[in-house]
């Protein structure tokens, strides 16, 4: 006879909800979190609240703030500019290795999707998400690195796309500009691989497509972790 899981504590239900908040974009990084409104809307009282944030705390999702309280926690500088200089290099590997494999179907397809990324940007600025926006870049780059031959630079690409969505990584939060540049430089990129342009060509233009976005939210945030960008 099996025996009926327990249901989930109130703090769980806190803590699970508020993660995927985060995670997802919908809390974004600085957003204050009123302990009692959320118990609100949760229909909790405010202590298992209170323990789900401190467990978030512990995960570095949130940080305390003297005379704000609770705020999600931003993107880690030094975090992310490890994640993008390695996503930088093997992202570029993998799509000039898959270029060979890339057909015309496949690039049919992810112009598709970049053309969907401009028709995000022709909205109205106070409504762009940036989260969905990320969401249609990652499809745009599968397309192109999927084919790669090689499973361990692939894995590698997968680990860094998953690293930078812990990360709450939509960029495109911090330098919105740089969606427009991005769709721009996808076509040019689609171009090299339909004109079978050589492998070190598209390998570099990937590279400096993904550096391109770390250098301008560096810029924009005045972060400066001491290291150089690729």
């Amino acid at each position: 006879m099996s025996v009926a899981p327990a249901p989930a504590s109130k703090s769980e239900l806190a803590y699970d909800w508020l993660h995927e908040q985060i995670v997802a974009g919908d809390l974004a990084p600085g957003a204050r979190l009123v302990l009692s409104q959320v118990a609100e809307k949760l229909d909790v009282s405010v202590v298992p609240v209170r323990e789900a944030v401190r467990r978030l705390e512990a995960e570095g999702l949130v940080t305390f703030e003297k005379n704000v309280g609770a705020t999600v926690a931003g993107i880690d500088p030094t975090e992310y500019l490890y994640t993008m200089q390695t996503l930088s290099l093997v992202e570029g590997a993998a799509t000039a290795l898959s270029a060979p494999s890339v057909t015309a179907e496949d690039l049919a397809a992810a112009r598709e999707v970049n053309s969907r990324m401009r028709d995000f940007l022709a909205q109205d600025p106070l409504h762009f998400d940036p989260v969905a926006f990320t969401a249609l870049n990652r499809d745009f780059h599968s397309v192109l690195f999927e084919h790669c031959p090689n499973p361990h630079i692939l894995d590698l690409v997968h680990r860094g796309w998953n690293r930078l969505k812990a990360l709450r990584g939509s960029t495109f939060s911090y330098v919105p500009e740089r969606a427009a540049e991005s769709v721009e430089e996808h076509e040019e990129l689609l171009k090299l691989i339909e004109n079978h342009a050589p492998t070190a060509e598209i390998e570099l233009a990937a590279r400096r497509h993904r550096s391109a976005t770390l250098t301008a939210y560096l810029a924009r945030t005045g972060e400066n972790p001491g290291f150089p960008t690729l």
